[in-house]
């Protein structure tokens, strides 16, 4: 045999050796996957078996809650499962999912981080603020901002949340529009100027528009990636097509707001205006992120104020966490009770005058920028009632994950591992709130009697949303302008469907038209 020969069969076998070890090894690697998914499953069969399930694949899990119509598949087992049941995504991956007031309150009184498995996908997007962060990091950021957001602090921006309001110019248009896009700007528009006093208009701007629309694609994409198994590894997810575009709308929505930093950061290198804000009354929110210091009293790092930056534009939209289109589907809960928007009007009656009010050639003005008037938001009774029953119906955050720290047991004695706070399972739970898909605002009334855990719109406990008052008092001057100018008009012909993602969506869009109240 020749030379060349013999090292051909010699390379020949080395390989044929090399893929049989490869072989072995890779059998060896499933026989252990096997062995683990085994393993996970019958802990959580144990964990779980207090509490029935409705049927579900060994292996998919529960599929029938997947898709468009999870969130009514999910309120029909509600109805036979009492308290919580198990939610299965895998057959090695279950949560509990609750949405009994008492055992929200149990959980909300703990002080468990949120589930590192899904959150962390969040990462690449909002970074480690506020809203990821966990134990002593969480706390120090926690009391750090929370001067940003002190009662008195939010009481000026009532003017300025007023003059984000451009329903005028699209009541002209008189036909039914989808006001998704409208709203979503509106809300960044003042957060901008609220946050980090910004001067120009995020409506006019149509550089905005795509910033919304990075905002929209990254929701979609965060919760695609949540129900796909392979793209929960890193490497597989980054050379994906879906991976790939979550980067670069990441690295859009970064550049938004390393410009808004970078931009207040070179307005304080004037000595001038670093003395300006310093004599303020009020620090801005990004005042405060620059001006701020650690325990060991070192400035916050870029890192740390783009995180920061980035929880703020989630936490100080009116709904926790995120994006401004979930919780303002208000306009459609309105519109289909009109009655409410009638009562509304009669509440905020002319005679006698209203503090903050103002007639002028037979029309009634709203002094917004008045002491009288920002001090009457507190005031204002059936306003809040409608918008914590519109919150209720459709809460901006369908449900919260937390990872359990140590065991916990529930008032009627039973345990859990792993949890899910089904925040709209809670609102529509017919122990809690008779007839939950009526429009009542009355459920809210201040003598009205309710457990302190059946609504969680802005969630509870330690790490309830830091923006709730800014929320609050943003949808009360938005209802206020709106349906004291305007009626809404149904379009019958395209209700919203209700869609969960990160937060609540409408599957379909927002459809509504203005009528102007003469």
């Amino acid at each position: 045999m020749s030379v060349s020969a013999l090292s051909l069969t010699r390379f020949a076998g080395s390989i044929s050796g090399f893929l049989q070890v490869v072989s072995v090894l890779g059998l060896l690697l499933l026989l252990l996957k096997a062995v683990q998914f085994y393993l996970q499953r019958q802990w959580l069969l144990k964990a779980f078996q207090q509490f029935p399930s409705p049927p579900f694949h060994w292996f998919f899990g529960h599929k029938q809650f997947e898709g468009d119509q999870e969130l009514q598949m999910i309120m029909k087992v509600v109805e036979n499962f009492p308290n919580a049941f198990p939610r299965w995504f895998l057959g090695s991956q279950a949560y509990l999912k609750v949405y009994d007031p008492d055992y929200m309150k149990v959980i909300m009184g703990r002080s468990d981080p949120k589930a590192h498995i899904a959150y962390r996908l969040l990462a690449p997007w909002i970074s480690y603020g506020l809203l990821l962060l966990n134990g002593q990091p969480w706390f120090q950021h926690r009391r750090m901002l929370t001067t940003a957001f002190h009662y008195d602090i939010l009481k000026p921006y009532v003017k300025t949340m007023a003059d984000s309001d451009k329903w005028e110019q699209l009541a002209a248009q008189g036909s039914s529009i989808e006001i998704f896009q409208h709203i979503s700007l509106m809300t960044l528009d003042t957060v901008m100027k609220c946050a980090f006093s910004h001067k120009g208009s995020v409506q006019v701007d149509g550089n905005y528009k795509t910033y919304i629309q990075a905002i929209a694609d990254l929701n979609n994409l965060f919760y695609s990636r949540v129900r796909n198994i392979f793209h929960q590894n890193d490497t597989i997810y980054s050379l994906s097509s879906n991976g790939r575009l979550a980067d670069r709308v990441c690295q859009l929505t970064h550049y938004h707001t390393d410009g808004v930093i970078k931009m207040r950061k070179d307005q304080l290198q004037d000595e001038g205006e670093l003395e300006k804000v310093k004599k303020k009354r009020r620090l801005d929110f990004l005042d405060i992120l620059l001006f701020a210091r650690t325990e060991n009293g070192d400035s916050l790092s870029d890192k740390d104020i783009r995180a920061e930056t980035h929880s703020c534009s989630r936490a100080m939209t009116p709904q926790p966490e995120d994006s401004p289109e979930s919780s303002m589907l208000w306009p459609h809960t309105l519109n289909t009770n009109r009655d409410a928007g009638r009562k509304f009007r009669a509440s905020w009656g002319m005679d006698p005058p209203l503090p903050g009010k103002s007639s002028k050639g037979g029309r009634t003005f709203i002094l917004w920028d008045g002491p009288c008037f920002r001090d009457h938001l507190d005031q204002m009774p059936y306003t809040t009632m409608c918008i914590k029953e519109a919150m209720r119906l459709y809460p901006p955050v369908p449900g919260v994950v937390r990872e359990l720290s140590k065991p916990v047991t529930f008032p009627d004695g039973r345990s859990l591992p792993k949890v899910i706070l089904s925040i709209y399972a809670l609102h529509h739970n017919l122990e809690m709130w008779p007839n939950p898909e009526v429009f009542d605002p009355s459920r809210f009334a201040p003598d009205s009697p309710r457990h302190s855990h059946s609504f969680l719109s802005f969630s509870g406990g330690a790490r309830n949303c830091i923006g709730k008052q800014f929320a609050m008092n943003e949808l009360k001057v938005v209802v206020a302008l709106t349906l004291l100018c305007f009626e809404l008009l149904a379009d019958c012909t395209r209700v919203p469907v209700p869609l969960r993602q990160l937060v609540l969506k409408a599957k379909n869009g927002i459809y509504l038209q203005l009528k102007k109240i003469h």
